[in-house]
Order: C-alpha cells, then structure tokens, then sequence
C-alpha cells in the first residue's frame, strides 16, 4: 500500500477536511463509550497544534439519509472540546450555508465538527455532487476512519477524488498493525476466531489459510464446524448450511492447518436461563445450548496461543457480555496478552472483539486493538478497501 500521510503535507493555515469514525454509542444523550474519540484525539491534536483549521466530518448511527436529532453529532463536538482542551465549534449540517459560514468563521489551530453526513441520503449513495460539496469546504482531505474505509461512501472515498488526500495516524496505524498479518507473518501464527456464524467468516478463513498455521475457534462458527463434523450440538446456534464448514475443513486439511475445536462447553437450557449454566463434555450437551467454551478447551487454545509469534483475535469464545460465559474469552485474551509480553505480534479485530478486549482488561496487553469491525475482516479476507484504494490513487496522482 503506498499512501501520503500527513507528515508529507504542510497545513498550517489551510482548511483541512478530516474524515474520523465518531460513530460513539450514546444513552440518554451522552456518550457512553468514548473509545473512537480518544483514537482520534491523536491526529486531530496534531493538526490543532500545527495551524490547521480543521474541519471533522463523521456519521453517527444509521439515520436513512434522514435528520434524526437523537443522531446529532452536538455531543460528540462537545466532548472533543473537553478532550482537546480548547473549544470546538459545531455546525448544524455538513454542507450549505451553514457548513461554510462556520469553516469561514475559523482560524488558524481551531476545529469546527459538522452535522452527520448521514443524515443525507448522497452520503452512502456515494454522490458525485454531494462529495464536490464536502470538498469545496477544505483544501486537503485526511482520512482517519478505518472503521469506515470499506465503505464506499462520499465522505469516505468520493471527497478523494476532489481533494489532495492523505492518511491520518489513526488510519496509518491501523493499516500498518494489519499490515503485519498479511506480509510475512512470523509463524507460528494463529488465528482466535469467534462470532455467529461461519458463512460470515469463510473469506476470512479462505485467506488466512494461505498464512496460519492454526486456527481456534469458538463462538457460534465452533458449534457450526462440530456440526459439519458429526457432533450433536444441541439447541445450540450454529449455521444450518452445514457446506461452507465443511469446505472450510477440506481446505484446512489439504493445506495442514489445524482447526482446534471445543472438546467442552458451558451449556444453558436457554440464553436467559444463566443459572443453569454448567459445564459437560461435548457428548453431554443433549438438548442444551452451548454458550462459551469449556475451561479444558480455554486451557488448551491458551496453550497453542502463548507458542504463537503472530495473532489475530476475531471474535470472542463465547455469550462474553454475561459473566457465566466469559471465562474462555477471557482466559484466551490473557493467554495473547501473555504471548505478546513475549514478544509475538497480536492485533484485536475491531467490533465485538475489540468490545470483548476492553470488557475483560486484556486489551492493554495487545499490540494493537483495532478501531473498525468490518473493515478488519474485510481486509482479512483480502478485499480492496474503498477507501484505501482512495488514498492510494491520490498518491499516484501527485506520484508519491
């Protein structure tokens, strides 16, 4: 990937167009995780401290191109101003009159965010109009967003193409964290995947299969992988498609990796029914859910994992979110934590992941925890980011 930066670019003085995924969950109106904004303060710390008059574009849930006040950005502006330590000024929309009466309004070192791009519908339509809109308010376009990057959107790929563009050191950071799992990996290199189902996953398979030497699985996909393989799993969720599972196994198999599977589980008569949980061996689920994997399969992924020189954790092991099956999540998270301590390369996927990290304190212990779910296993199964592809091509275009 051959991308500027923003160490390549002068901005004191100029408007400068940041693009950050402030998509922060909110309660009651206030913030109820500041992570994505804390990962922002970096590159937009940066630029305040440097002259720039930066103006912040971002989405904030999904309002259907439609003005949906609980989705206004009004807070997040607020608590960037605490953040950054100076005042951030807001504009009601992110083009029109009031868009440009505040980015005219600004000077030298200041920031100003705008109203939620997606409260227009040419956003996610990717708008040719609407982009030359956006860009019309900067003189340089930074993407920060890799939690975005694979959506091809107008604040996100088509301002590109109107705007001198450049990576952020958010996005820079991200790219090169993954970079690392995909350009000679040092082996072993193992893989910890969780989440629903398989059918999501298979080109994440498909594509570290080239690369692992060992997969771990839990989550839904593992009752899902114990299906395809002849094991009765219950009431438990798993793919009803047994097909992509299975070629999953035939790849593996062909290529030597080892798919590790749960040898036993925490079972529950149902997802509600946490006093019930117990923990059997495979062959003793009968017509129970499995809901997180069993402490003799934790044990025994914590020790392929802390033989691993590079690792990507993709999912939590089980229903993480409620205390009676978060034990192989968590005993998984410190096992990378500790094989990271040590000197291997590990990088947390983003999403419920990432979620899982910070929920159980393994995060810390991380080489990197991505900030973008989809993006991440985007990238994983080897897919063109839209908006990578559009900082590259911009790159070119001033032959970089």
């Amino acid at each position: 990937m051959r991308f500027r930066t923003l160490r390549d670019v002068e901005v004191r003085g100029k408007r400068v167009a940041v693009r950050e995924d402030l998509n922060v969950p909110l309660k009651d109106g206030r913030i109820a995780d500041d992570t994505r904004i804390l990962a922002a303060l970096e590159t937009l710390r940066w630029l305040r401290e440097r002259g720039a008059r930066t103006i912040v574009l971002s989405h904030l849930g999904r309002p259907g191109g439609k003005v949906v006040p609980r989705l206004s950005l009004r807070p997040v502006a607020e608590e960037l101003g605490r953040r950054l330590g100076g005042a951030v000024a807001f504009a009601d929309d992110c083009i029109g009159p009031s868009a440009r009466n505040a980015v005219s309004a600004l000077r030298d070192g200041e920031t100003v965010v705008l109203e939620n791009v997606r409260f227009h519908p040419e956003e996610e339509a990717n708008d040719p109009d609407f982009a030359r809109q956006l860009a019309s308010l900067g003189e340089l376009y930074v993407n920060d967003a890799f939690g975005t990057a694979h959506r091809a959107h107008a604040s996100t790929e088509g301002i590109a193409h109107d705007l001198p563009a450049v990576a952020g050191f958010l996005m820079e950071a991200e790219l090169a964290a993954l970079a690392r799992l995909t350009q000679n990996p040092a082996q072993p290199f193992v893989c910890a995947i969780g989440g629903a189902k398989v059918k999501d996953k298979v080109g994440v398979f498909v594509h570290l299969l080239e690369r692992v030497s060992a997969f771990c699985i839990g989550g839904g996909m593992a009752n899902t992988f114990l299906a395809a393989s002849g094991v009765d799993v219950g009431t438990s969720l798993h793919d009803d498609d047994l097909a992509p599972a299975r070629d999953v196994l035939t790849r593996a198999k062909a290529r030597g990796v080892k798919l590790h599977v749960p040898s036993d589980a925490v079972v529950s008569t149902s997802f509600a029914a946490d006093d019930a949980a117990e923990t059997v061996d495979l062959a003793d689920v009968g017509r129970r859910m499995i809901l997180d994997i069993g402490p003799k399969t934790a044990e025994n992924y914590a020790t392929v994992l802390r033989a691993a020189k590079t690792i990507v954790f993709n999912g939590p092991m089980g229903v993480y979110e409620k205390s009676a099956y978060q034990n192989g999540t968590r005993v998984v998270g410190f096992a990378i934590a500790e094989a990271t301590k040590h000197g291997a390369v590990s990088v947390v996927g983003g999403g419920d992941a990432a979620a899982a990290a910070q929920e159980l304190g393994f995060a810390d212990g991380m080489t990197h925890v991505s900030t973008g779910g989809g993006a991440t296993l985007e990238f994983l199964e080897g897919k063109t980011l839209p908006g990578i592809a559009a900082l590259e091509q911009s790159a070119q275009s001033v032959g970089a």
